[in-house]
C-alpha cells in the first residue's frame, strides 16, 4: 500500500473516531439515556468504535469483514433512528401551537415533511444520521488500500477475459 493511501485510510479512521466522540458528547449533553430506546445510539457508538478498531488492524479478511458488518449494522441503526425521530416529531405535530388548528387537515406528505425538518417536535432527525455518516466513513476506510497476504483487496483491476469468439478468430 502506498504511503498516501495509508494516510488517507488512517485519516478516515481518525475522522470516524472524532465523529464518535462528537456524537457521544452530543448524546451526553442531551442526556440521551432516560428510556431504553435512547440507549440504542450509545450501543451503536460502541459498535462503531469496534468497527473502526478492526478496520485499523493490518489487512486481514476476517477483520475487514467483521468491521464492515458492524459498520453496516450501525448504518441500519442510523436509518432506524432517523425514522424514530421523524415519527416522534410527527406524533406531536398536532400539539404544536403553530399547526394545532390545521394539522389534521394538512396532507400527510406536508405533515411528514414538517416532522422531518423538525418544524414540529423536538427530536433532531440529523442526530442519528451522524451515526450513519460515521458508519459510511468506516466502510470507505475499510475499502481503501487493502492488499497483502490474507487480505481482501478493495479494488482488484482484473483484465477482462477475452471473448471465446475472439479467441477462435485469432487461431
Amino acid at each position: 500500500m502506498s504511503a498516501s493511501i495509508r494516510v488517507i485510510r488512517l485519516s478516515l479512521l481518525g475522522l470516524a473516531l472524532l465523529s464518535v466522540l462528537a456524537t457521544g458528547y452530543e448524546l451526553a449533553a442531551e442526556r440521551h439515556w432516560h428510556e431504553p430506546l435512547q440507549l440504542v445510539p450509545w450501543i451503536v457508538l460502541v459498535i462503531l468504535v469496534a468497527a473502526t478498531g478492526l478496520a485499523a488492524l493490518p489487512a486481514r479478511r476476517a477483520a475487514i469483514r467483521i468491521a464492515r458488518a458492524l459498520a453496516g449494522l450501525a448504518l441500519l441503526a442510523s436509518v432506524f433512528g432517523v425514522y424514530e425521530h421523524v415519527a416522534a416529531n410527527f406524533e406531536v405535530g398536532g400539539q404544536d401551537p403553530s399547526y394545532a388548528a390545521s394539522w389534521e387537515s394538512r396532507p400527510a406528505v406536508v405533515r411528514w415533511l414538517l416532522a422531518a425538518t423538525k418544524s414540529v417536535g423536538e427530536a433532531p432527525p440529523i442526530a442519528p444520521g451522524a451515526l450513519g455518516q460515521t458508519a459510511l466513513i468506516v466502510l470507505l476506510a475499510s475499502a481503501i488500500g487493502r492488499a497483502g497476504p490474507g487480505s481482501e483487496p478493495a479494488w482488484s483491476p482484473r483484465p477482462a477475459e477475452p471473448d471465446r469468439a475472439q479467441l477462435s478468430c485469432r487461431e
